[in-house]
């Protein structure tokens, strides 16, 4: 394989893989025939090495408690738009009530309801990016996120059913 070559794929890894492993990449690299087999498996490796890094001394990084794994992104989004969508919900039926005294039932949704379902629904592409990206590295600690959140979209769909606007 061209050494130029050799080490623009070599690059295309995390650093702290390169670090560990780059001198000896690169010499199997050069060593091997290459061709575009090779080079497609190795963009494809360096991919899932920035998707699922390897688990190692200094490169295991993924948290591994309850409260790092709720501080990700992807974690607490969609728990954060749970609660905003129940907060929407609840303060659209307190307001009903102060002004009229019982829940009024429009013919059109409103404004609240599609920002409710926007919320509700915009949540679930993150989630599965959560399971996907977590489940492998932490799963117990994932599972209890995931069970969490469904208590949230739960107690959403509670307010909305027990209240009569859905």
């Amino acid at each position: 394989m061209n050494p130029r070559l050799a080490r623009l794929l070599m690059r295309l890894y995390p650093r702290a893989w390169r670090e560990r492993y780059g001198e000896e990449f690169e010499a199997l690299l050069l060593a091997g025939r290459g061709g575009l087999r090779t080079s497609a498996n190795v963009v494809w490796s360096a991919l899932s090495e920035h998707a699922f890094p390897t688990q190692g001394a200094e490169m295991h990084q993924s948290p591994v408690t309850f409260v790092a794994i709720t501080r990700q992104p992807s974690a607490f989004l969609p728990m954060a738009m749970s609660l905003i969508a129940l907060a929407l919900v609840l303060g659209n039926l307190g307001s009903d009530l102060i002004q009229n005294g019982h829940i009024l039932r429009e013919a059109d949704e409103g404004t609240t309801a599609h920002l409710w379902q926007l919320l509700m629904v915009g949540q679930l592409p993150v989630l599965a990016f959560f399971a996907i990206k977590w489940l492998p590295r932490a799963p117990g600690q994932t599972l209890k996120v995931l069970a969490l959140q469904a208590g949230a979209v739960l107690a959403n769909l509670a307010v909305v059913f027990f209240s009569g606007v859905g």
